[in-house]
């Protein structure tokens, strides 16, 4: 019995790293890269504002039991249906320990994993030079694909509030306009994407804005998990964080940073959509470095006024 539960780990490891070679291998790659071509996310985008499906025949509890491609087609089914939002906690945990381990991936490799268009709000804490932050960011951000064009406001019950920056690829894809901090908070100007202004708040570029991000960064880093010998979970729970309702899944790794980008994360899954709504990152001593928690998400349309400085409702 040992040798066969050994044997069907191995195997979900190779099948783990086939499924995400192809994102991982974006170690080389762009961020967009990793993300299903924009008309296919727009196309795709279109169909979750769609009518809602019926859902699966197959009961939560044999869900288990079907082929891969048929678990795939069944977690799909039942997040658009509405079914995991009604499951309760303890049968959605059942579930969840009952899938293959390379369901998650292919359901979320599937995508879409984001709207074309959308307006979402955003609370966000990240170590900066080793200081957490006392307060987290609470944003708002309008972002737009083909092109990608981001708007973001920093809201008054947040850290940094007032601030606001724009990004737009179409015209300068190398710099952000906005309020950044300090004096830049009255005193609106041009700065690189990469630069010390635009990363003074964040590690990270405001093209990782979006919740596209975080399941980017699950599926990139498949592959060196696979090789790792972690193909589950080591936790599975329910949460409600900042609100959302999401099953919590907490992967460790063996050796930690610098090799994967953390040492523990624990991502959050939203009920109807194929992304994660919440990410905790741990460093090799447990101490977290960064939450992402996405709020309220919703897909908009946005004329070209929404990126433009000279919008009389923003205050650049």
């Amino acid at each position: 019995m040992p040798d066969a539960r050994l044997r069907r780990s191995l195997a979900s490891a190779v099948l783990l790293a086939c499924v995400c070679v192809g994102w991982s291998a974006a170690s080389a790659q762009t961020a967009a890269d990793a993300l299903p071509t924009a008309a296919a996310t727009s196309a795709a985008g279109a169909a979750l504002t769609a009518e809602k499906p019926s859902p699966p025949t197959v009961a939560p509890s044999q869900a288990g039991k079907l082929p891969l491609d048929e678990q795939v087609r069944w977690l799909s089914r039942a997040a658009r249906s509405g079914l995991l939002a009604s499951m309760g906690d303890a049968d959605l945990v059942a579930l969840f320990e009952s899938l293959d381990p390379l369901t998650l991936p292919h359901y979320l490799k599937q995508g879409p994993n984001g709207y074309p268009s959308y307006e979402f709000t955003l609370v966000r804490r990240e170590r900066i030079r080793g200081v957490w932050p006392d307060r987290p960011d609470h944003m708002l951000v309008r972002l737009t694909r083909e092109p990608l064009r981001i708007y973001a406001r920093w809201l008054p019950d947040g850290a940094h509030a007032g601030q606001e920056l724009i990004y737009d690829d179409s015209t300068r894809p190398d710099q952000v306009y906005g309020h950044l901090g300090g004096l830049l908070g009255v005193v609106p100007l041009w700065a690189s994407l990469h630069g010390p202004l635009a990363r003074a708040q964040s590690n990270h570029s405001v093209r990782d804005l979006g919740v596209e991000y975080i399941t980017r960064q699950f599926l990139a880093e498949g592959r060196k998990f696979a090789e790792a010998g972690v193909t589950r979970a080591s936790r599975i729970e329910v949460k409600t964080i900042e609100g959302a309702r999401v099953v919590a899944f907490t992967y460790e790794t063996p050796t930690g940073q610098p090799e994967f980008y953390a040492k523990k994360e624990i991502l959050g899954l939203d009920l109807e959509r194929p992304w994660f709504r919440s990410v905790e990152s741990f460093d090799n001593d447990g101490n977290i470095f960064e939450s992402i928690v996405f709020q309220n998400v919703v897909p908009k349309t946005f004329d070209d006024q929404t990126f433009d400085p000279r919008n009389p409702d923003y205050r650049f």
